[in-house]
């Protein structure tokens, strides 16, 4: 029998990309939702906030400078700094619903029409909006501008708790260049983030877009109305990419501030929760955004359209589809090398196991999960089947973590595509 093949980046068609990459946005923001409560099990409110400001004061700014450089714009500008803000997974489009308005090089606002952050937090009460929209936010908006110019300051018209209550839009931003204000320092676990692998890979690009539909970068103006679907095809497989990357260096920053508080035990014991909840819901995301089967089809499709398994160049995984089984399989990658344990895949052979599993039954609770022998050139690899008699398994308390967030049951304006393997 010849294995099935699956929809790679670039199989996929510009409005399928698009939808893909808004899902591939969303996943990378909700991190938090599970990683944060999970933190709160060893820490409290007031130091939770301040691993989340590490986190993306890490982070923020190195990915920034990746998407910089790939999309081909640069300068020191407020300009740059929106369109930062536009490809960064901490503004998903439409679940973080940014508008902008520039008014010269050094000046300009930003304000969310709808916030999904603001409507997970407000009714867990006042403390926790306050935390998200004045302690973590002041910090975290200066380093992520800062990529862009030190002596940028972001700083709020208006901002939650709202007054009146339900005002939209829910906050409202100014951007200004302040020349003789202090720069921005950045953050000492910047450093760390910057030297991994992650940070530092060249991703393999497509060769030039076969047709002229569609922005190959973005070198010209500012557009406050920017849309994936605006980017050519080769444009968006780049950019899926980066937002792949996004994610990975976001949860390095994550693990980095944990570890540097409870230790390298607590990162070893959270890492594989946290990837079975917050993965496993994307994993349900994918199965509806792509009207996937409940079939062992299926699940190696939503497998081959995960970021977390993204980009191929960091992870090396392979999926391949045969009969009724799946094989995912992982090669001697960049990620297998990094030099510390800042990654879930410092956990295969070990606790990631069970949240390959969790991820497999987060698509379908009937789905199984087994680690096989690699092969030689494989670090780790696994076999996934999925029975329809078999008995639905419960569902794991971290994929119910994910799932208070209003992200799980968010849906964008156009939020389905059909895959060519499965039309």
């Amino acid at each position: 029998m010849t294995p099935d093949r699956l929809p790679a980046l670039a199989d996929l068609d510009r409005a399928a990309l698009a939808v893909l990459g808004r899902e591939w946005l969303l996943h990378g923001h909700l991190q938090d939702r599970v990683g944060m409560a999970l933190v709160m099990e060893h820490l409290g409110r007031e130091e939770m906030q301040q691993v989340a400001i590490e986190e993306w004061m890490a982070a923020s700014p190195v990915y920034s400078l990746r998407m910089q450089r790939a999309f081909g714009f640069t300068g020191h500008g407020v300009d740059v700094i929106c369109k930062n803000l536009q490809l960064d997974i901490g503004a998903p489009h439409e679940f973080m619903d940014f508008r902008f308005r520039i008014d010269d090089e050094s000046h300009g606002e930003f304000w969310l029409a709808h916030c999904g952050a603001l409507m997970d937090v407000e009714p867990m009460g006042e403390d926790f909006v306050h935390g998200m929209c004045h302690t973590i936010e002041d910090p975290t908006f200066d380093a992520t501008a800062a990529a862009t110019n030190p002596l940028a300051a972001i700083r709020p018209i208006h901002r939650p708790p709202r007054m009146p209550a339900g005002r939209i839009p829910h906050c409202r931003w100014r951007i200004d260049i302040v020349t003789d204000g202090p720069p921005v320092a950045p953050h000492p676990h910047q450093a760390v983030v910057e030297r991994s692998r992650a940070a530092t890979l060249d991703l393999d690009v497509p060769d030039a877009d076969s047709d002229a539909e569609g922005l190959g970068d973005y070198s010209g103006a500012f557009d406050p109305d920017f849309r994936l679907e605006d980017l050519s095809h080769r444009a968006l497989v780049i950019a899926l990419g980066e937002f792949a990357l996004q994610s990975h260096l976001l949860l390095r920053a994550l693990l980095l501030s944990v570890d540097h508080r409870l230790g390298p035990d607590v990162v070893y014991s959270l890492t594989p929760r946290l990837i079975a909840g917050w993965s496993g819901l994307t994993a349900q995301r994918l199965r509806v955004a792509f009207d996937l089967p409940s079939t062992s089809l299926g699940l190696a499709t939503m497998l081959a359209l995960h970021p977390m398994l993204a980009p191929r160049d960091y992870v090396g995984a392979t999926i391949s589809h045969d009969g009724e089984v799946v094989r995912l399989g992982f090669s001697d990658c960049p990620a297998a090398h990094e030099a510390d344990a800042y990654t879930w895949f410092a956990g295969l052979n070990g606790p990631m196991d069970a949240a390959i599993a969790g991820i497999a039954a987060a698509f379908d609770p009937r789905a199984g999960c087994e680690p096989v022998p690699p092969r030689a050139d494989e670090v780790a690899a696994y076999v996934l089947t999925l029975d329809p008699s078999a008995a639905p398994a419960a569902e794991p308390p971290d994929l119910a973590i994910a799932k208070i967030s209003t992200g799980a049951r968010f849906r964008f304006r156009d939020g389905t595509a059909r895959l060519p393997v499965l039309t």
